[in-house]
């Protein structure tokens, strides 16, 4: 149980970290220099659940990376879809998609897929970096 909640807290900092470099990365596109990053609080332990992964990631160990990016990335896409529905439901949903012709419920966005594909990767990455050296073994 600790190690899950230790996978837990770095999955949701990671996400929260990657979320404003992509918000800041946007606001350099639109030219405004001062970088500003947005998130909100519920993201961060919407990412800690890719601490979920940890199972997987050591089972799919050895696959090719495309075929366990679009894993990762329909993963995260079903996450987003069922975290974003309810919070949807409670009006406390921090995003919403539905300005983008690639938006599915207005909570899930087709063209940040890549963008999905490489933060799966990097989840595995991390957990499987946090693994105990006798884990990495097997």
């Amino acid at each position: 149980m600790r190690k899950w909640i230790h996978n837990y807290i770095h999955c949701g900092l990671l996400g929260w970290f990657l979320e404003m470099l992509f918000t800041a990365f946007n606001a350099f596109r639109k030219r405004d220099l001062r970088l500003p990053c947005t998130t909100s609080v519920w993201m961060f332990p919407i990412y800690g659940l890719a601490a979920l992964f940890a199972p997987l990631a050591r089972i799919m160990r050895g696959r090719g990376f495309l075929f366990r990016g679009l894993v990762y990335t329909g993963l995260i896409f079903t996450g987003e879809l069922v975290t974003g529905t309810w919070l949807n439901r409670r009006d406390l949903c921090p995003w919403d998609y539905g300005r983008s012709r690639w938006n599915l419920a207005r909570v899930i966005r087709l063209d940040y897929a890549p963008c999905w594909f490489v933060t799966g990767l990097l989840f595995e990455r991390l957990l499987l970096e946090n693994e105990p050296d006798s884990a990495r073994a097997s």
